[in-house]
């Protein structure tokens, strides 16, 4: 299959540096890509050169409206593409939120992405739920910061449970505020990226944008303001109802968690996994899942995320073979006692 690009210039992004694009092509694709100028020869598989010709095409098209294309990028078109029969890559990496204070853009860097960003724009009320590193509290983020700067809400609300992973809250020094201030870093971080420093202390001296914890909303009505619930799993069933009844008129709510990072106690029921059963289906919510395919972070992130995942299901499928011996060697007891007292 041959493919003819009209400018060269283009092509040389679209091929990368050194055709380090076309090199992840022919490693996830299995096929052999020959650049020849504007002109590129694919031989392999028919099914993965139509899947290549439409993904070079995407991304040719996505450089044409002036957008850089990444190795990253290229990876994750693969990924959707393989994922997905129709996904738009032109799409996907053309959608700007807005720019960070360095001017760098923010944008879906996948499918799930894209669709996730597109939820948050439709729903009132819209759940990120993946593992680490697939964005889904920074994109979450940039819609808030966007719709602040677009005047769409007055302020922004941004909160998480102060659950501890293992340390003990009461052993940090300081007062209430700087206990809890770790727990809240990371939305501090992500609003310090996307506005200047000065801006993000005004916002912040002048409550347009509140950081706190979760305890903190109990009783409140949340009128036209975008609200973040960040480590939603770290939420019981009870303080999950009691975010999502604090929604109040012009608002906006996005919540994000990884139900696989639970750091609540043995029989205690997730908040986050508990509104998966009960609000899937109502009108004005959306679910979206990410999965270690959507991680962006680094490439090692991605890798450590599948092997946990793997190390899961083989610690269920163990679990469920030693249920099933215990409950056969319970019959065969109880089996052999009939016989006992049978022949008593």
């Amino acid at each position: 299959m041959k493919l003819v690009f009209d400018d060269n210039e283009f092509c040389r992004e679209l091929y990368g540096e050194r055709e380090s694009n076309l090199k992840i092509l022919e490693e996830a694709l299995s096929i052999t890509l020959i650049a020849r100028g504007n002109e590129l020869v694919m031989k392999g598989p028919h099914d993965r050169l139509t899947i290549a010709k439409e993904l070079l095409e995407q991304l040719y098209k996505t450089i044409q409206r002036g957008f850089s294309v990444s190795t990253n990028d290229v990876r994750r078109g693969v990924q959707n593409a393989l994922q997905s029969e129709n996904t738009n890559l032109d799409e996907v990496f053309s959608d700007t939120i807005l720019f960070t204070k360095r001017n760098q853009r923010i944008a879906p860097k996948g499918l799930h992405q894209k669709i996730y960003v597109d939820a948050i724009r439709r729903n009132d009320l819209v759940f990120g739920i993946g593992p680490a590193g697939t964005g889904k509290t920074y994109l979450a983020m940039a819609m808030a910061v966007d719709a602040l700067n677009r005047k769409a809400v007055e302020r922004i609300i941004l909160t998480r449970p102060a659950v501890e992973a293992g340390e003990r809250l009461g052993f940090l020094p300081g007062s209430l505020q700087e206990k809890i201030s770790p727990y809240l870093r990371p939305l501090y971080d992500a609003l310090q990226d996307m506005v200047d420093m000065e801006r993000a202390e005004l916002l912040l001296s002048k409550d347009i944008v509140e950081v706190a914890p979760l305890a903190f909303m109990r009783g409140r009505t949340l009128n036209n303001a975008f609200v973040i619930l960040d480590e939603a799993q770290n939420t019981t069933n009870e303080q999950m109802k009691m975010f999502l009844t604090r929604l109040g008129y012009d608002s906006k709510a996005v919540v994000t968690g990884d139900i696989t990072q639970n750091d609540l106690g043995k029989g205690v029921r997730s908040g986050l996994e508990a509104s998966e059963h009960i609000l899937k289906g109502v009108e004005g919510i959306k679910f979206c899942y990410f999965d270690e395919h959507d991680v962006v972070r680094h490439p090692l992130v991605q890798r450590i995320v599948r092997a946990y995942a793997l190390d899961e299901e083989r610690f269920k499928s163990r679990k469920k073979d030693k249920d099933a011996e215990n409950i056969d060697e319970s019959d065969h007891a109880e089996s052999g006692g009939d016989d006992e007292t049978a022949e008593a």
